[in-house]
């Protein structure tokens, strides 16, 4: 970290140029971080309160959605504000505290999601040996090997980016701190770094995303033989989700990192981007909640108690 640079800050890409789109840009992400929070915390509340869903199903999906909320937290009210303030600056520790919470953030997800279709494999093809398998403790185990995994995975990569000299300009050509546009900026060697980068990606991306398509390929092969209709359709209807959100972290995420470099930011790479770190966990609450019925449910059943509550105050 001696060598780490001359630059004492960073300047961030704006969404635009013009005053009233600055504004209209800072108000939209901040109903997008409104909705997207509010819906990751309802989750959080109707998992934890409703006793019907103390199913290890549904203990990921908690977790998940903890994950997207703390996701969108760390990316999106700051782009907000930054854009109606007309304000780009931030410190070299925020940049690097902002690229560990995202890459830790996005590790999480990816292996929840993972976690999450182990879980349905196991419900569906061995149903008689499911509480066995996923019991309390096993759940448990999962959700920290996620967690400490993740942290031993960000700490090198934020350590080993932020090892390098940013001699040459301080602009990151993104609306937040990522390692790809770091590493374009740098003035110190980045092979190694992009190496380590591109390889892991692979390796946790296409180990996962192998994992995740057999774990479909069993789970479908065993739905397809149920005799009754309507046990196919509640399957489906558990496994459906969850495909639509594996696939959508997947091809966004992939487009982002193995895109062509480009020297100077636009505002396609930030859409981009948005599509990788904004966009799933803000569609996560609403996939989940308009595809599972006893999520509708438990959802009605809240409301209904707080009207009823409120009334009789």
């Amino acid at each position: 970290m001696s060598n780490f640079t001359s630059a004492t800050e960073f300047l961030l890409m704006g969404f635009s140029d013009l005053r009233e789109l600055q504004i209209f840009y800072s108000f939209l992400l901040f109903l997008i971080y409104c909705a997207g929070l509010m819906g990751n915390l309802l989750i959080v509340i109707i998992t934890t309160f409703d006793r019907k869903l103390h199913t290890p199903m549904y203990f990921f999906l908690r977790n998940l959605a903890m994950v997207d909320a703390c996701y969108l937290s760390i990316t999106v009210p700051q782009a907000s504000v930054n854009s109606l303030v007309n304000n780009r600056i931030i410190s070299v520790t925020g940049c690097a505290a902002q690229v560990f919470l995202v890459v830790f953030m996005a590790y999480v997800e990816f292996t929840l999601l993972t976690v999450m279709a182990r879980d349905r494999y196991v419900a569906i093809c061995h149903p008689l040996h499911y509480p066995v398998i996923m019991s309390p403790r096993v759940c448990m185990q999962m959700t920290l090997s996620c967690l400490i995994t993740g942290f031993m995975y960000t700490a090198f990569h934020t350590g080993y980016t932020f090892r390098l000299s940013f001699c040459q300009s301080n602009v990151v050509h993104q609306f937040f701190c990522d390692i790809p546009s770091l590493l374009r900026i740098s003035c110190s060697d980045t092979f190694s770094n992009k190496l380590f980068l591109i390889v892991s990606e692979l390796v946790l991306g296409a180990g996962c995303y192998a994992f995740i398509t057999a774990s479909y390929v069993r789970i479908f092969s065993t739905v397809l033989k149920f005799p009754v209709k309507e046990d196919q359709k509640k399957a489906f209807s558990t496994c459906i989700p969850h495909i639509s959100v594996v696939s959508l972290f997947i091809i966004s995420g992939s487009y982002v990192y193995f895109q062509p470099p480009s020297d100077s930011g636009s505002l396609k790479d930030i859409i981009l981007c948005l599509f990788y770190t904004v966009i799933p966990p803000f569609l996560n609450p609403i996939i989940y909640s308009l595809r599972n019925k006893q999520i509708k449910e438990a959802m009605r059943i809240l409301m209904t108690r707080t009207l009823s509550l409120r009334n009789k105050a």
